[in-house]
């Protein structure tokens, strides 16, 4: 530290920070099990689709809740937010189009977190996604886009309880 007073002090604060940061990992370790052992005990195959783990499948589950309470995948698309949101005013129509952000912040997140996986290990995802980058789509244009086709992977697994196979 380069402090010459309060050496004592100093130290003994610094082991009790430690021993707070071991015990919420401890702490978070133990959630993360209890969450894999609910999730498996309802049998989703929400985790059979690539980027979404145990952790995230409950996030995704218990943020949509019944997957009955949607019509269609758009439905679901619009929900999470990452539905194109247009901006216009009078005659102006911009040309520069992003996603709503008006659903769950929460599911989005979680739906943007498994696509940022699945862009780069998903065979189909990756395919999709290494296209818009080719076409001039920046990183997180594209991985939006993947967000979006994840979200209607999601809607068909969870409707029809089968899990997911990856088309090339």
């Amino acid at each position: 530290f380069g402090v010459s007073f309060a050496k004592n002090a100093f130290a003994f604060q610094i082991k009790q920070i430690i021993a707070q940061i071991n015990f919420i990992e401890d702490q978070l370790e133990e959630l993360e099990i209890e969450i894999s052992t609910l999730l498996h005990r309802t049998n989703s195959v929400i985790t059979t689709i690539t980027g979404i783990g145990d952790v995230l499948g409950a996030i995704i589950i218990g943020e949509i809740g019944d997957i009955s309470r949607f019509e269609s995948a758009p439905q679901l698309v619009a929900y999470a937010g990452l539905d194109v949101a247009v901006k216009q005013s009078g005659d102006f129509i911009g040309t520069q189009t992003k996603i709503s952000k008006r659903g769950s912040p929460y599911l989005r997140r979680a739906i943007w977190l498994a696509a940022t996986v699945a862009a780069f290990k998903d065979p189909a995802l990756s395919v999709y996604y290494q296209s818009l980058k080719s076409r001039g789509k920046h990183h997180l244009t594209a991985v939006g886009a993947v967000a979006r086709k994840m979200c209607n992977i999601i809607f068909a697994v969870l409707r029809d309880n089968k899990p997911y196979v990856p088309h090339i």
